[in-house]
């Protein structure tokens, strides 16, 4: 009776000859066990005051803030491309930012405006949110301050506020990256009672202390008004178990998806978590890793598209469903091309 081969049992060689499957590119698609396509990408963009304004961000090359107008014309952009969803980030007003981030509820707020426009405009693409206190913070941190300390429970309080202005704006996909404790839940109730009841929430539920995040608190002008770390709410780069106990929490408190923060450096994380719970998961290809990546190809030491690829398969060799990236409209011009 022959055996039956198990699972990952090779031929010995010559035989087995692992070359043969990469001996030309149409064997090599047959092969491949994963693809990146357009509706992977979720593009962040930057949203400033003003009218036909854009302003280039020094520490992201080939990145800009743009006006509502201008965010809508990305939207349309996006759209036309393929890409399925943007994600809005504001340049707040130094003016407006106060100790009790009143103007983050404000459903006239630079990032409500921006959801509405584009929905009108543009009301296929899928709008996402950021859910967190540091744009409209006088001291530059996610939650409120008080006597030093980033209060917890005050804080899931206000983003209630925040995330129900987002609700009432249009937005399709709410996007909690404060990490405070029990903030899932409290959001998931209030947009329930609101009815709301298809309100997608993408969790930052594995968001790291990191430093690969300077480029991003530059374009959202948080960089000079942060006082301390974030360490004690962001997650220790050291820690991994952590992030499962924080993924289950936030799955029981209604999260819909899940989101690594950064990326490139932690897709460990997203390969743990798309095995353990079988969730969308995501990951956040941020400000840092994009800058490297520029400055390298811009310096002439990595071929660009190619780096770009190649980190975007990265994460869904991970396990990610999709990914937020700066390259989205560059990698969605590239995939149309081949």
């Amino acid at each position: 009776m022959s055996r039956i081969p198990q699972p990952n049992t090779v031929a010995p060689f010559p035989a087995t000859r692992l070359r043969r499957t990469r001996s030309s590119g149409a064997l090599r698609d047959l092969v491949r066990e994963n693809t990146l396509t357009v509706a992977d990408l979720i593009w962040p963009v930057f949203v400033v005051e003003g009218e036909n304004v854009e302003q280039q961000i020094p520490s992201m090359p080939g990145v800009t803030r743009k006006s509502v107008d201008l965010v809508v014309e990305a939207a349309r952009e996006a759209h036309a491309l393929g890409i399925p969803a943007i994600c809005i980030f504001p340049y707040t007003d130094p003016a407006l930012k106060t100790e009790t981030c009143e103007e983050a509820w404000n459903p006239d707020n630079l990032s409500n405006r921006a959801i509405r426009a584009i929905k009108a405009a543009v009301p296929g693409i899928a709008v996402m949110t950021d859910i967190a206190l540091d744009p409209y913070n006088a001291n530059g941190h996610d939650g409120i301050v008080r006597d030093g300390e980033i209060v917890n429970d005050e804080t899931v309080e206000a983003l209630v506020k925040m995330a129900l202005a987002q609700a009432e704006a249009g937005a399709d996909i709410l996007g909690p990256s404060d990490m405070m404790d029990g903030r899932i839940g409290a959001i998931r109730t209030a947009i329930e009672a609101a009815g709301y009841h298809n309100l997608t929430i993408m969790s930052y539920t594995a968001k790291y202390a990191s430093a690969f995040y300077g480029p991003f608190r530059d374009a959202v002008g948080a960089s000079g008004a942060l006082k301390g770390d974030k360490k004690t709410y962001q997650m220790d780069p050291a820690n991994s178990d952590e992030a499962m106990r924080l993924v289950e929490r936030d799955l029981q408190e209604g999260a819909d998806m899940i989101m690594v923060k950064p990326g490139m450096p932690y897709l460990d994380i997203c390969r743990r978590v798309k095995d353990s719970f079988g969730v969308p998961t995501f990951a956040y290809q941020v400000s840092g890793e994009y800058a490297m990546l520029m400055a390298a190809s811009q310096n002439g030491w990595l071929d660009g598209d190619k780096v770009m690829a190649e980190s975007l398969m990265a994460f869904k060799r991970a396990g990610c469903d999709g990914i937020l990236t700066y390259f989205a409209p560059r990698m969605a011009r590239l995939l149309s091309e081949s």
